[in-house]
């Protein structure tokens, strides 16, 4: 039964192969392996992606995670979020075996943004003051354990209400993204460590996603949080609990908004922070939130940072991806003619 699924999947490849223009079939093919959940492989790899990788000569193959990963491909590039020890140490072993396939991305440097204690260290260890703005990360705290030590834990260190609680691991899961909103020190008993408290930032109730795929950057607004003020303080207590804030459905890019609010953030300042980012993780998929100070127009703060985000929601990802896959290949090809 195995043998008859494994020669099914063969022949299935074959035929893809043989539909490529034949021009196509004599040049190099991007053979572009994936290791997808199946809610990111809907999400990501939608028909016009397919149909314009197909043009470019890319195909994308599924991996079969019941097989060895050694046994299949050839690859020229393995492209993957799946979490558990157990995949990582494989694909760890296979960039060992298979040094020629570009991995996207290293597993130990996708680890780095699974914690949200970590996350943020290496924006804050940055210093991108400059004439085109300011960029650091809000004060926070991580809670490991006891929520009834909250309210003293955060006295001490002299954070400001009201708190922003985040779950300690980012995993990717919906849970991951679920964030709560604690106006007092009564109500900071209530949440559930693990967790990380960061000091909310009024930024007008827009925040920027910002897309980074290789050397390329694209950026959109999205509505987030909006500003408390000191009135809301006054009058209200507990602990609020918000779904993922950002999602496709809270686009800002067409609301009318205030000019100061809306102005995205200084081109030359994110392509800077991008660089050091990619140089400092080690990863070359994966976006930021970034919010800018209400009433500022120069600072802004880095609050979350994810790997392989939902590039299906991001404006000409098609084309945006598809040419960074290419470039990948084009690149190692020139090492190896040098």
């Amino acid at each position: 039964m195995r043998m008859m699924k494994e020669e099914i999947e063969e022949q299935t490849r074959e035929e893809e192969l043989l539909s490529f223009p034949q021009t196509q079939q004599q040049s190099k093919l991007v053979v572009v392996g994936y290791a997808l959940t199946s809610k990111k492989t809907k999400s990501f790899l939608q028909p016009k992606l397919e149909g314009l990788a197909r043009n470019k000569g890319i195909l994308f193959v599924a991996i079969d995670q019941n097989r060895p990963l050694s046994d299949q491909g050839p690859f020229d590039i393995v492209l993957h979020k799946l979490t558990g020890k157990e995949w990582r140490q494989i694909l760890e072993e296979y960039r060992q075996t298979h040094p020629e396939v570009t991995v996207l991305d290293p597993p130990y440097a996708i680890q780095h943004l699974h914690n949200r204690q970590s996350m943020l260290q290496c924006v804050a260890d940055m210093n991108l003051s400059n004439s085109y703005g300011k960029v650091d990360v809000p004060r926070q705290l991580v809670i490991e354990r006891d929520a009834s030590s909250i309210p003293d834990v955060v006295l001490k260190a002299g954070l400001t209400l009201p708190l922003v609680a985040k779950p300690l691991v980012a995993d990717g899961s919906a849970k991951s993204h679920e964030l709560s909103l604690a106006y007092d020190q009564y109500s900071l008993k209530k949440l559930e460590p693990p967790l990380v408290l960061q000091e909310f930032v009024n930024h007008g109730g827009v925040l920027f996603k910002v897309y980074i795929v290789g050397e390329a950057i694209k950026v959109v607004r999205r509505f987030s949080l909006p500003d408390v003020t000191k009135q809301d303080l006054s009058t209200s207590a507990g602990v609020f609990r918000f779904p993922r804030v950002s999602c496709a459905a809270a686009s800002a890019d067409d609301a009318d908004l205030d000019p100061c609010v809306a102005e995205l953030p200084p081109r030359p300042l994110l392509e800077r922070l991008a660089k050091e980012l990619r140089r400092q993780l080690g990863l070359r998929l994966f976006n930021l939130d970034i919010i800018r100070e209400h009433g500022t127009r120069d600072q802004f703060y880095v609050i979350d940072i994810n790997y392989f985000p939902g590039y299906g929601k991001m404006p000409e990802y098609e084309h945006i991806f598809t040419d960074f896959l290419l470039s990948l290949t084009q690149s190692r090809y020139k090492k190896k003619s040098c």
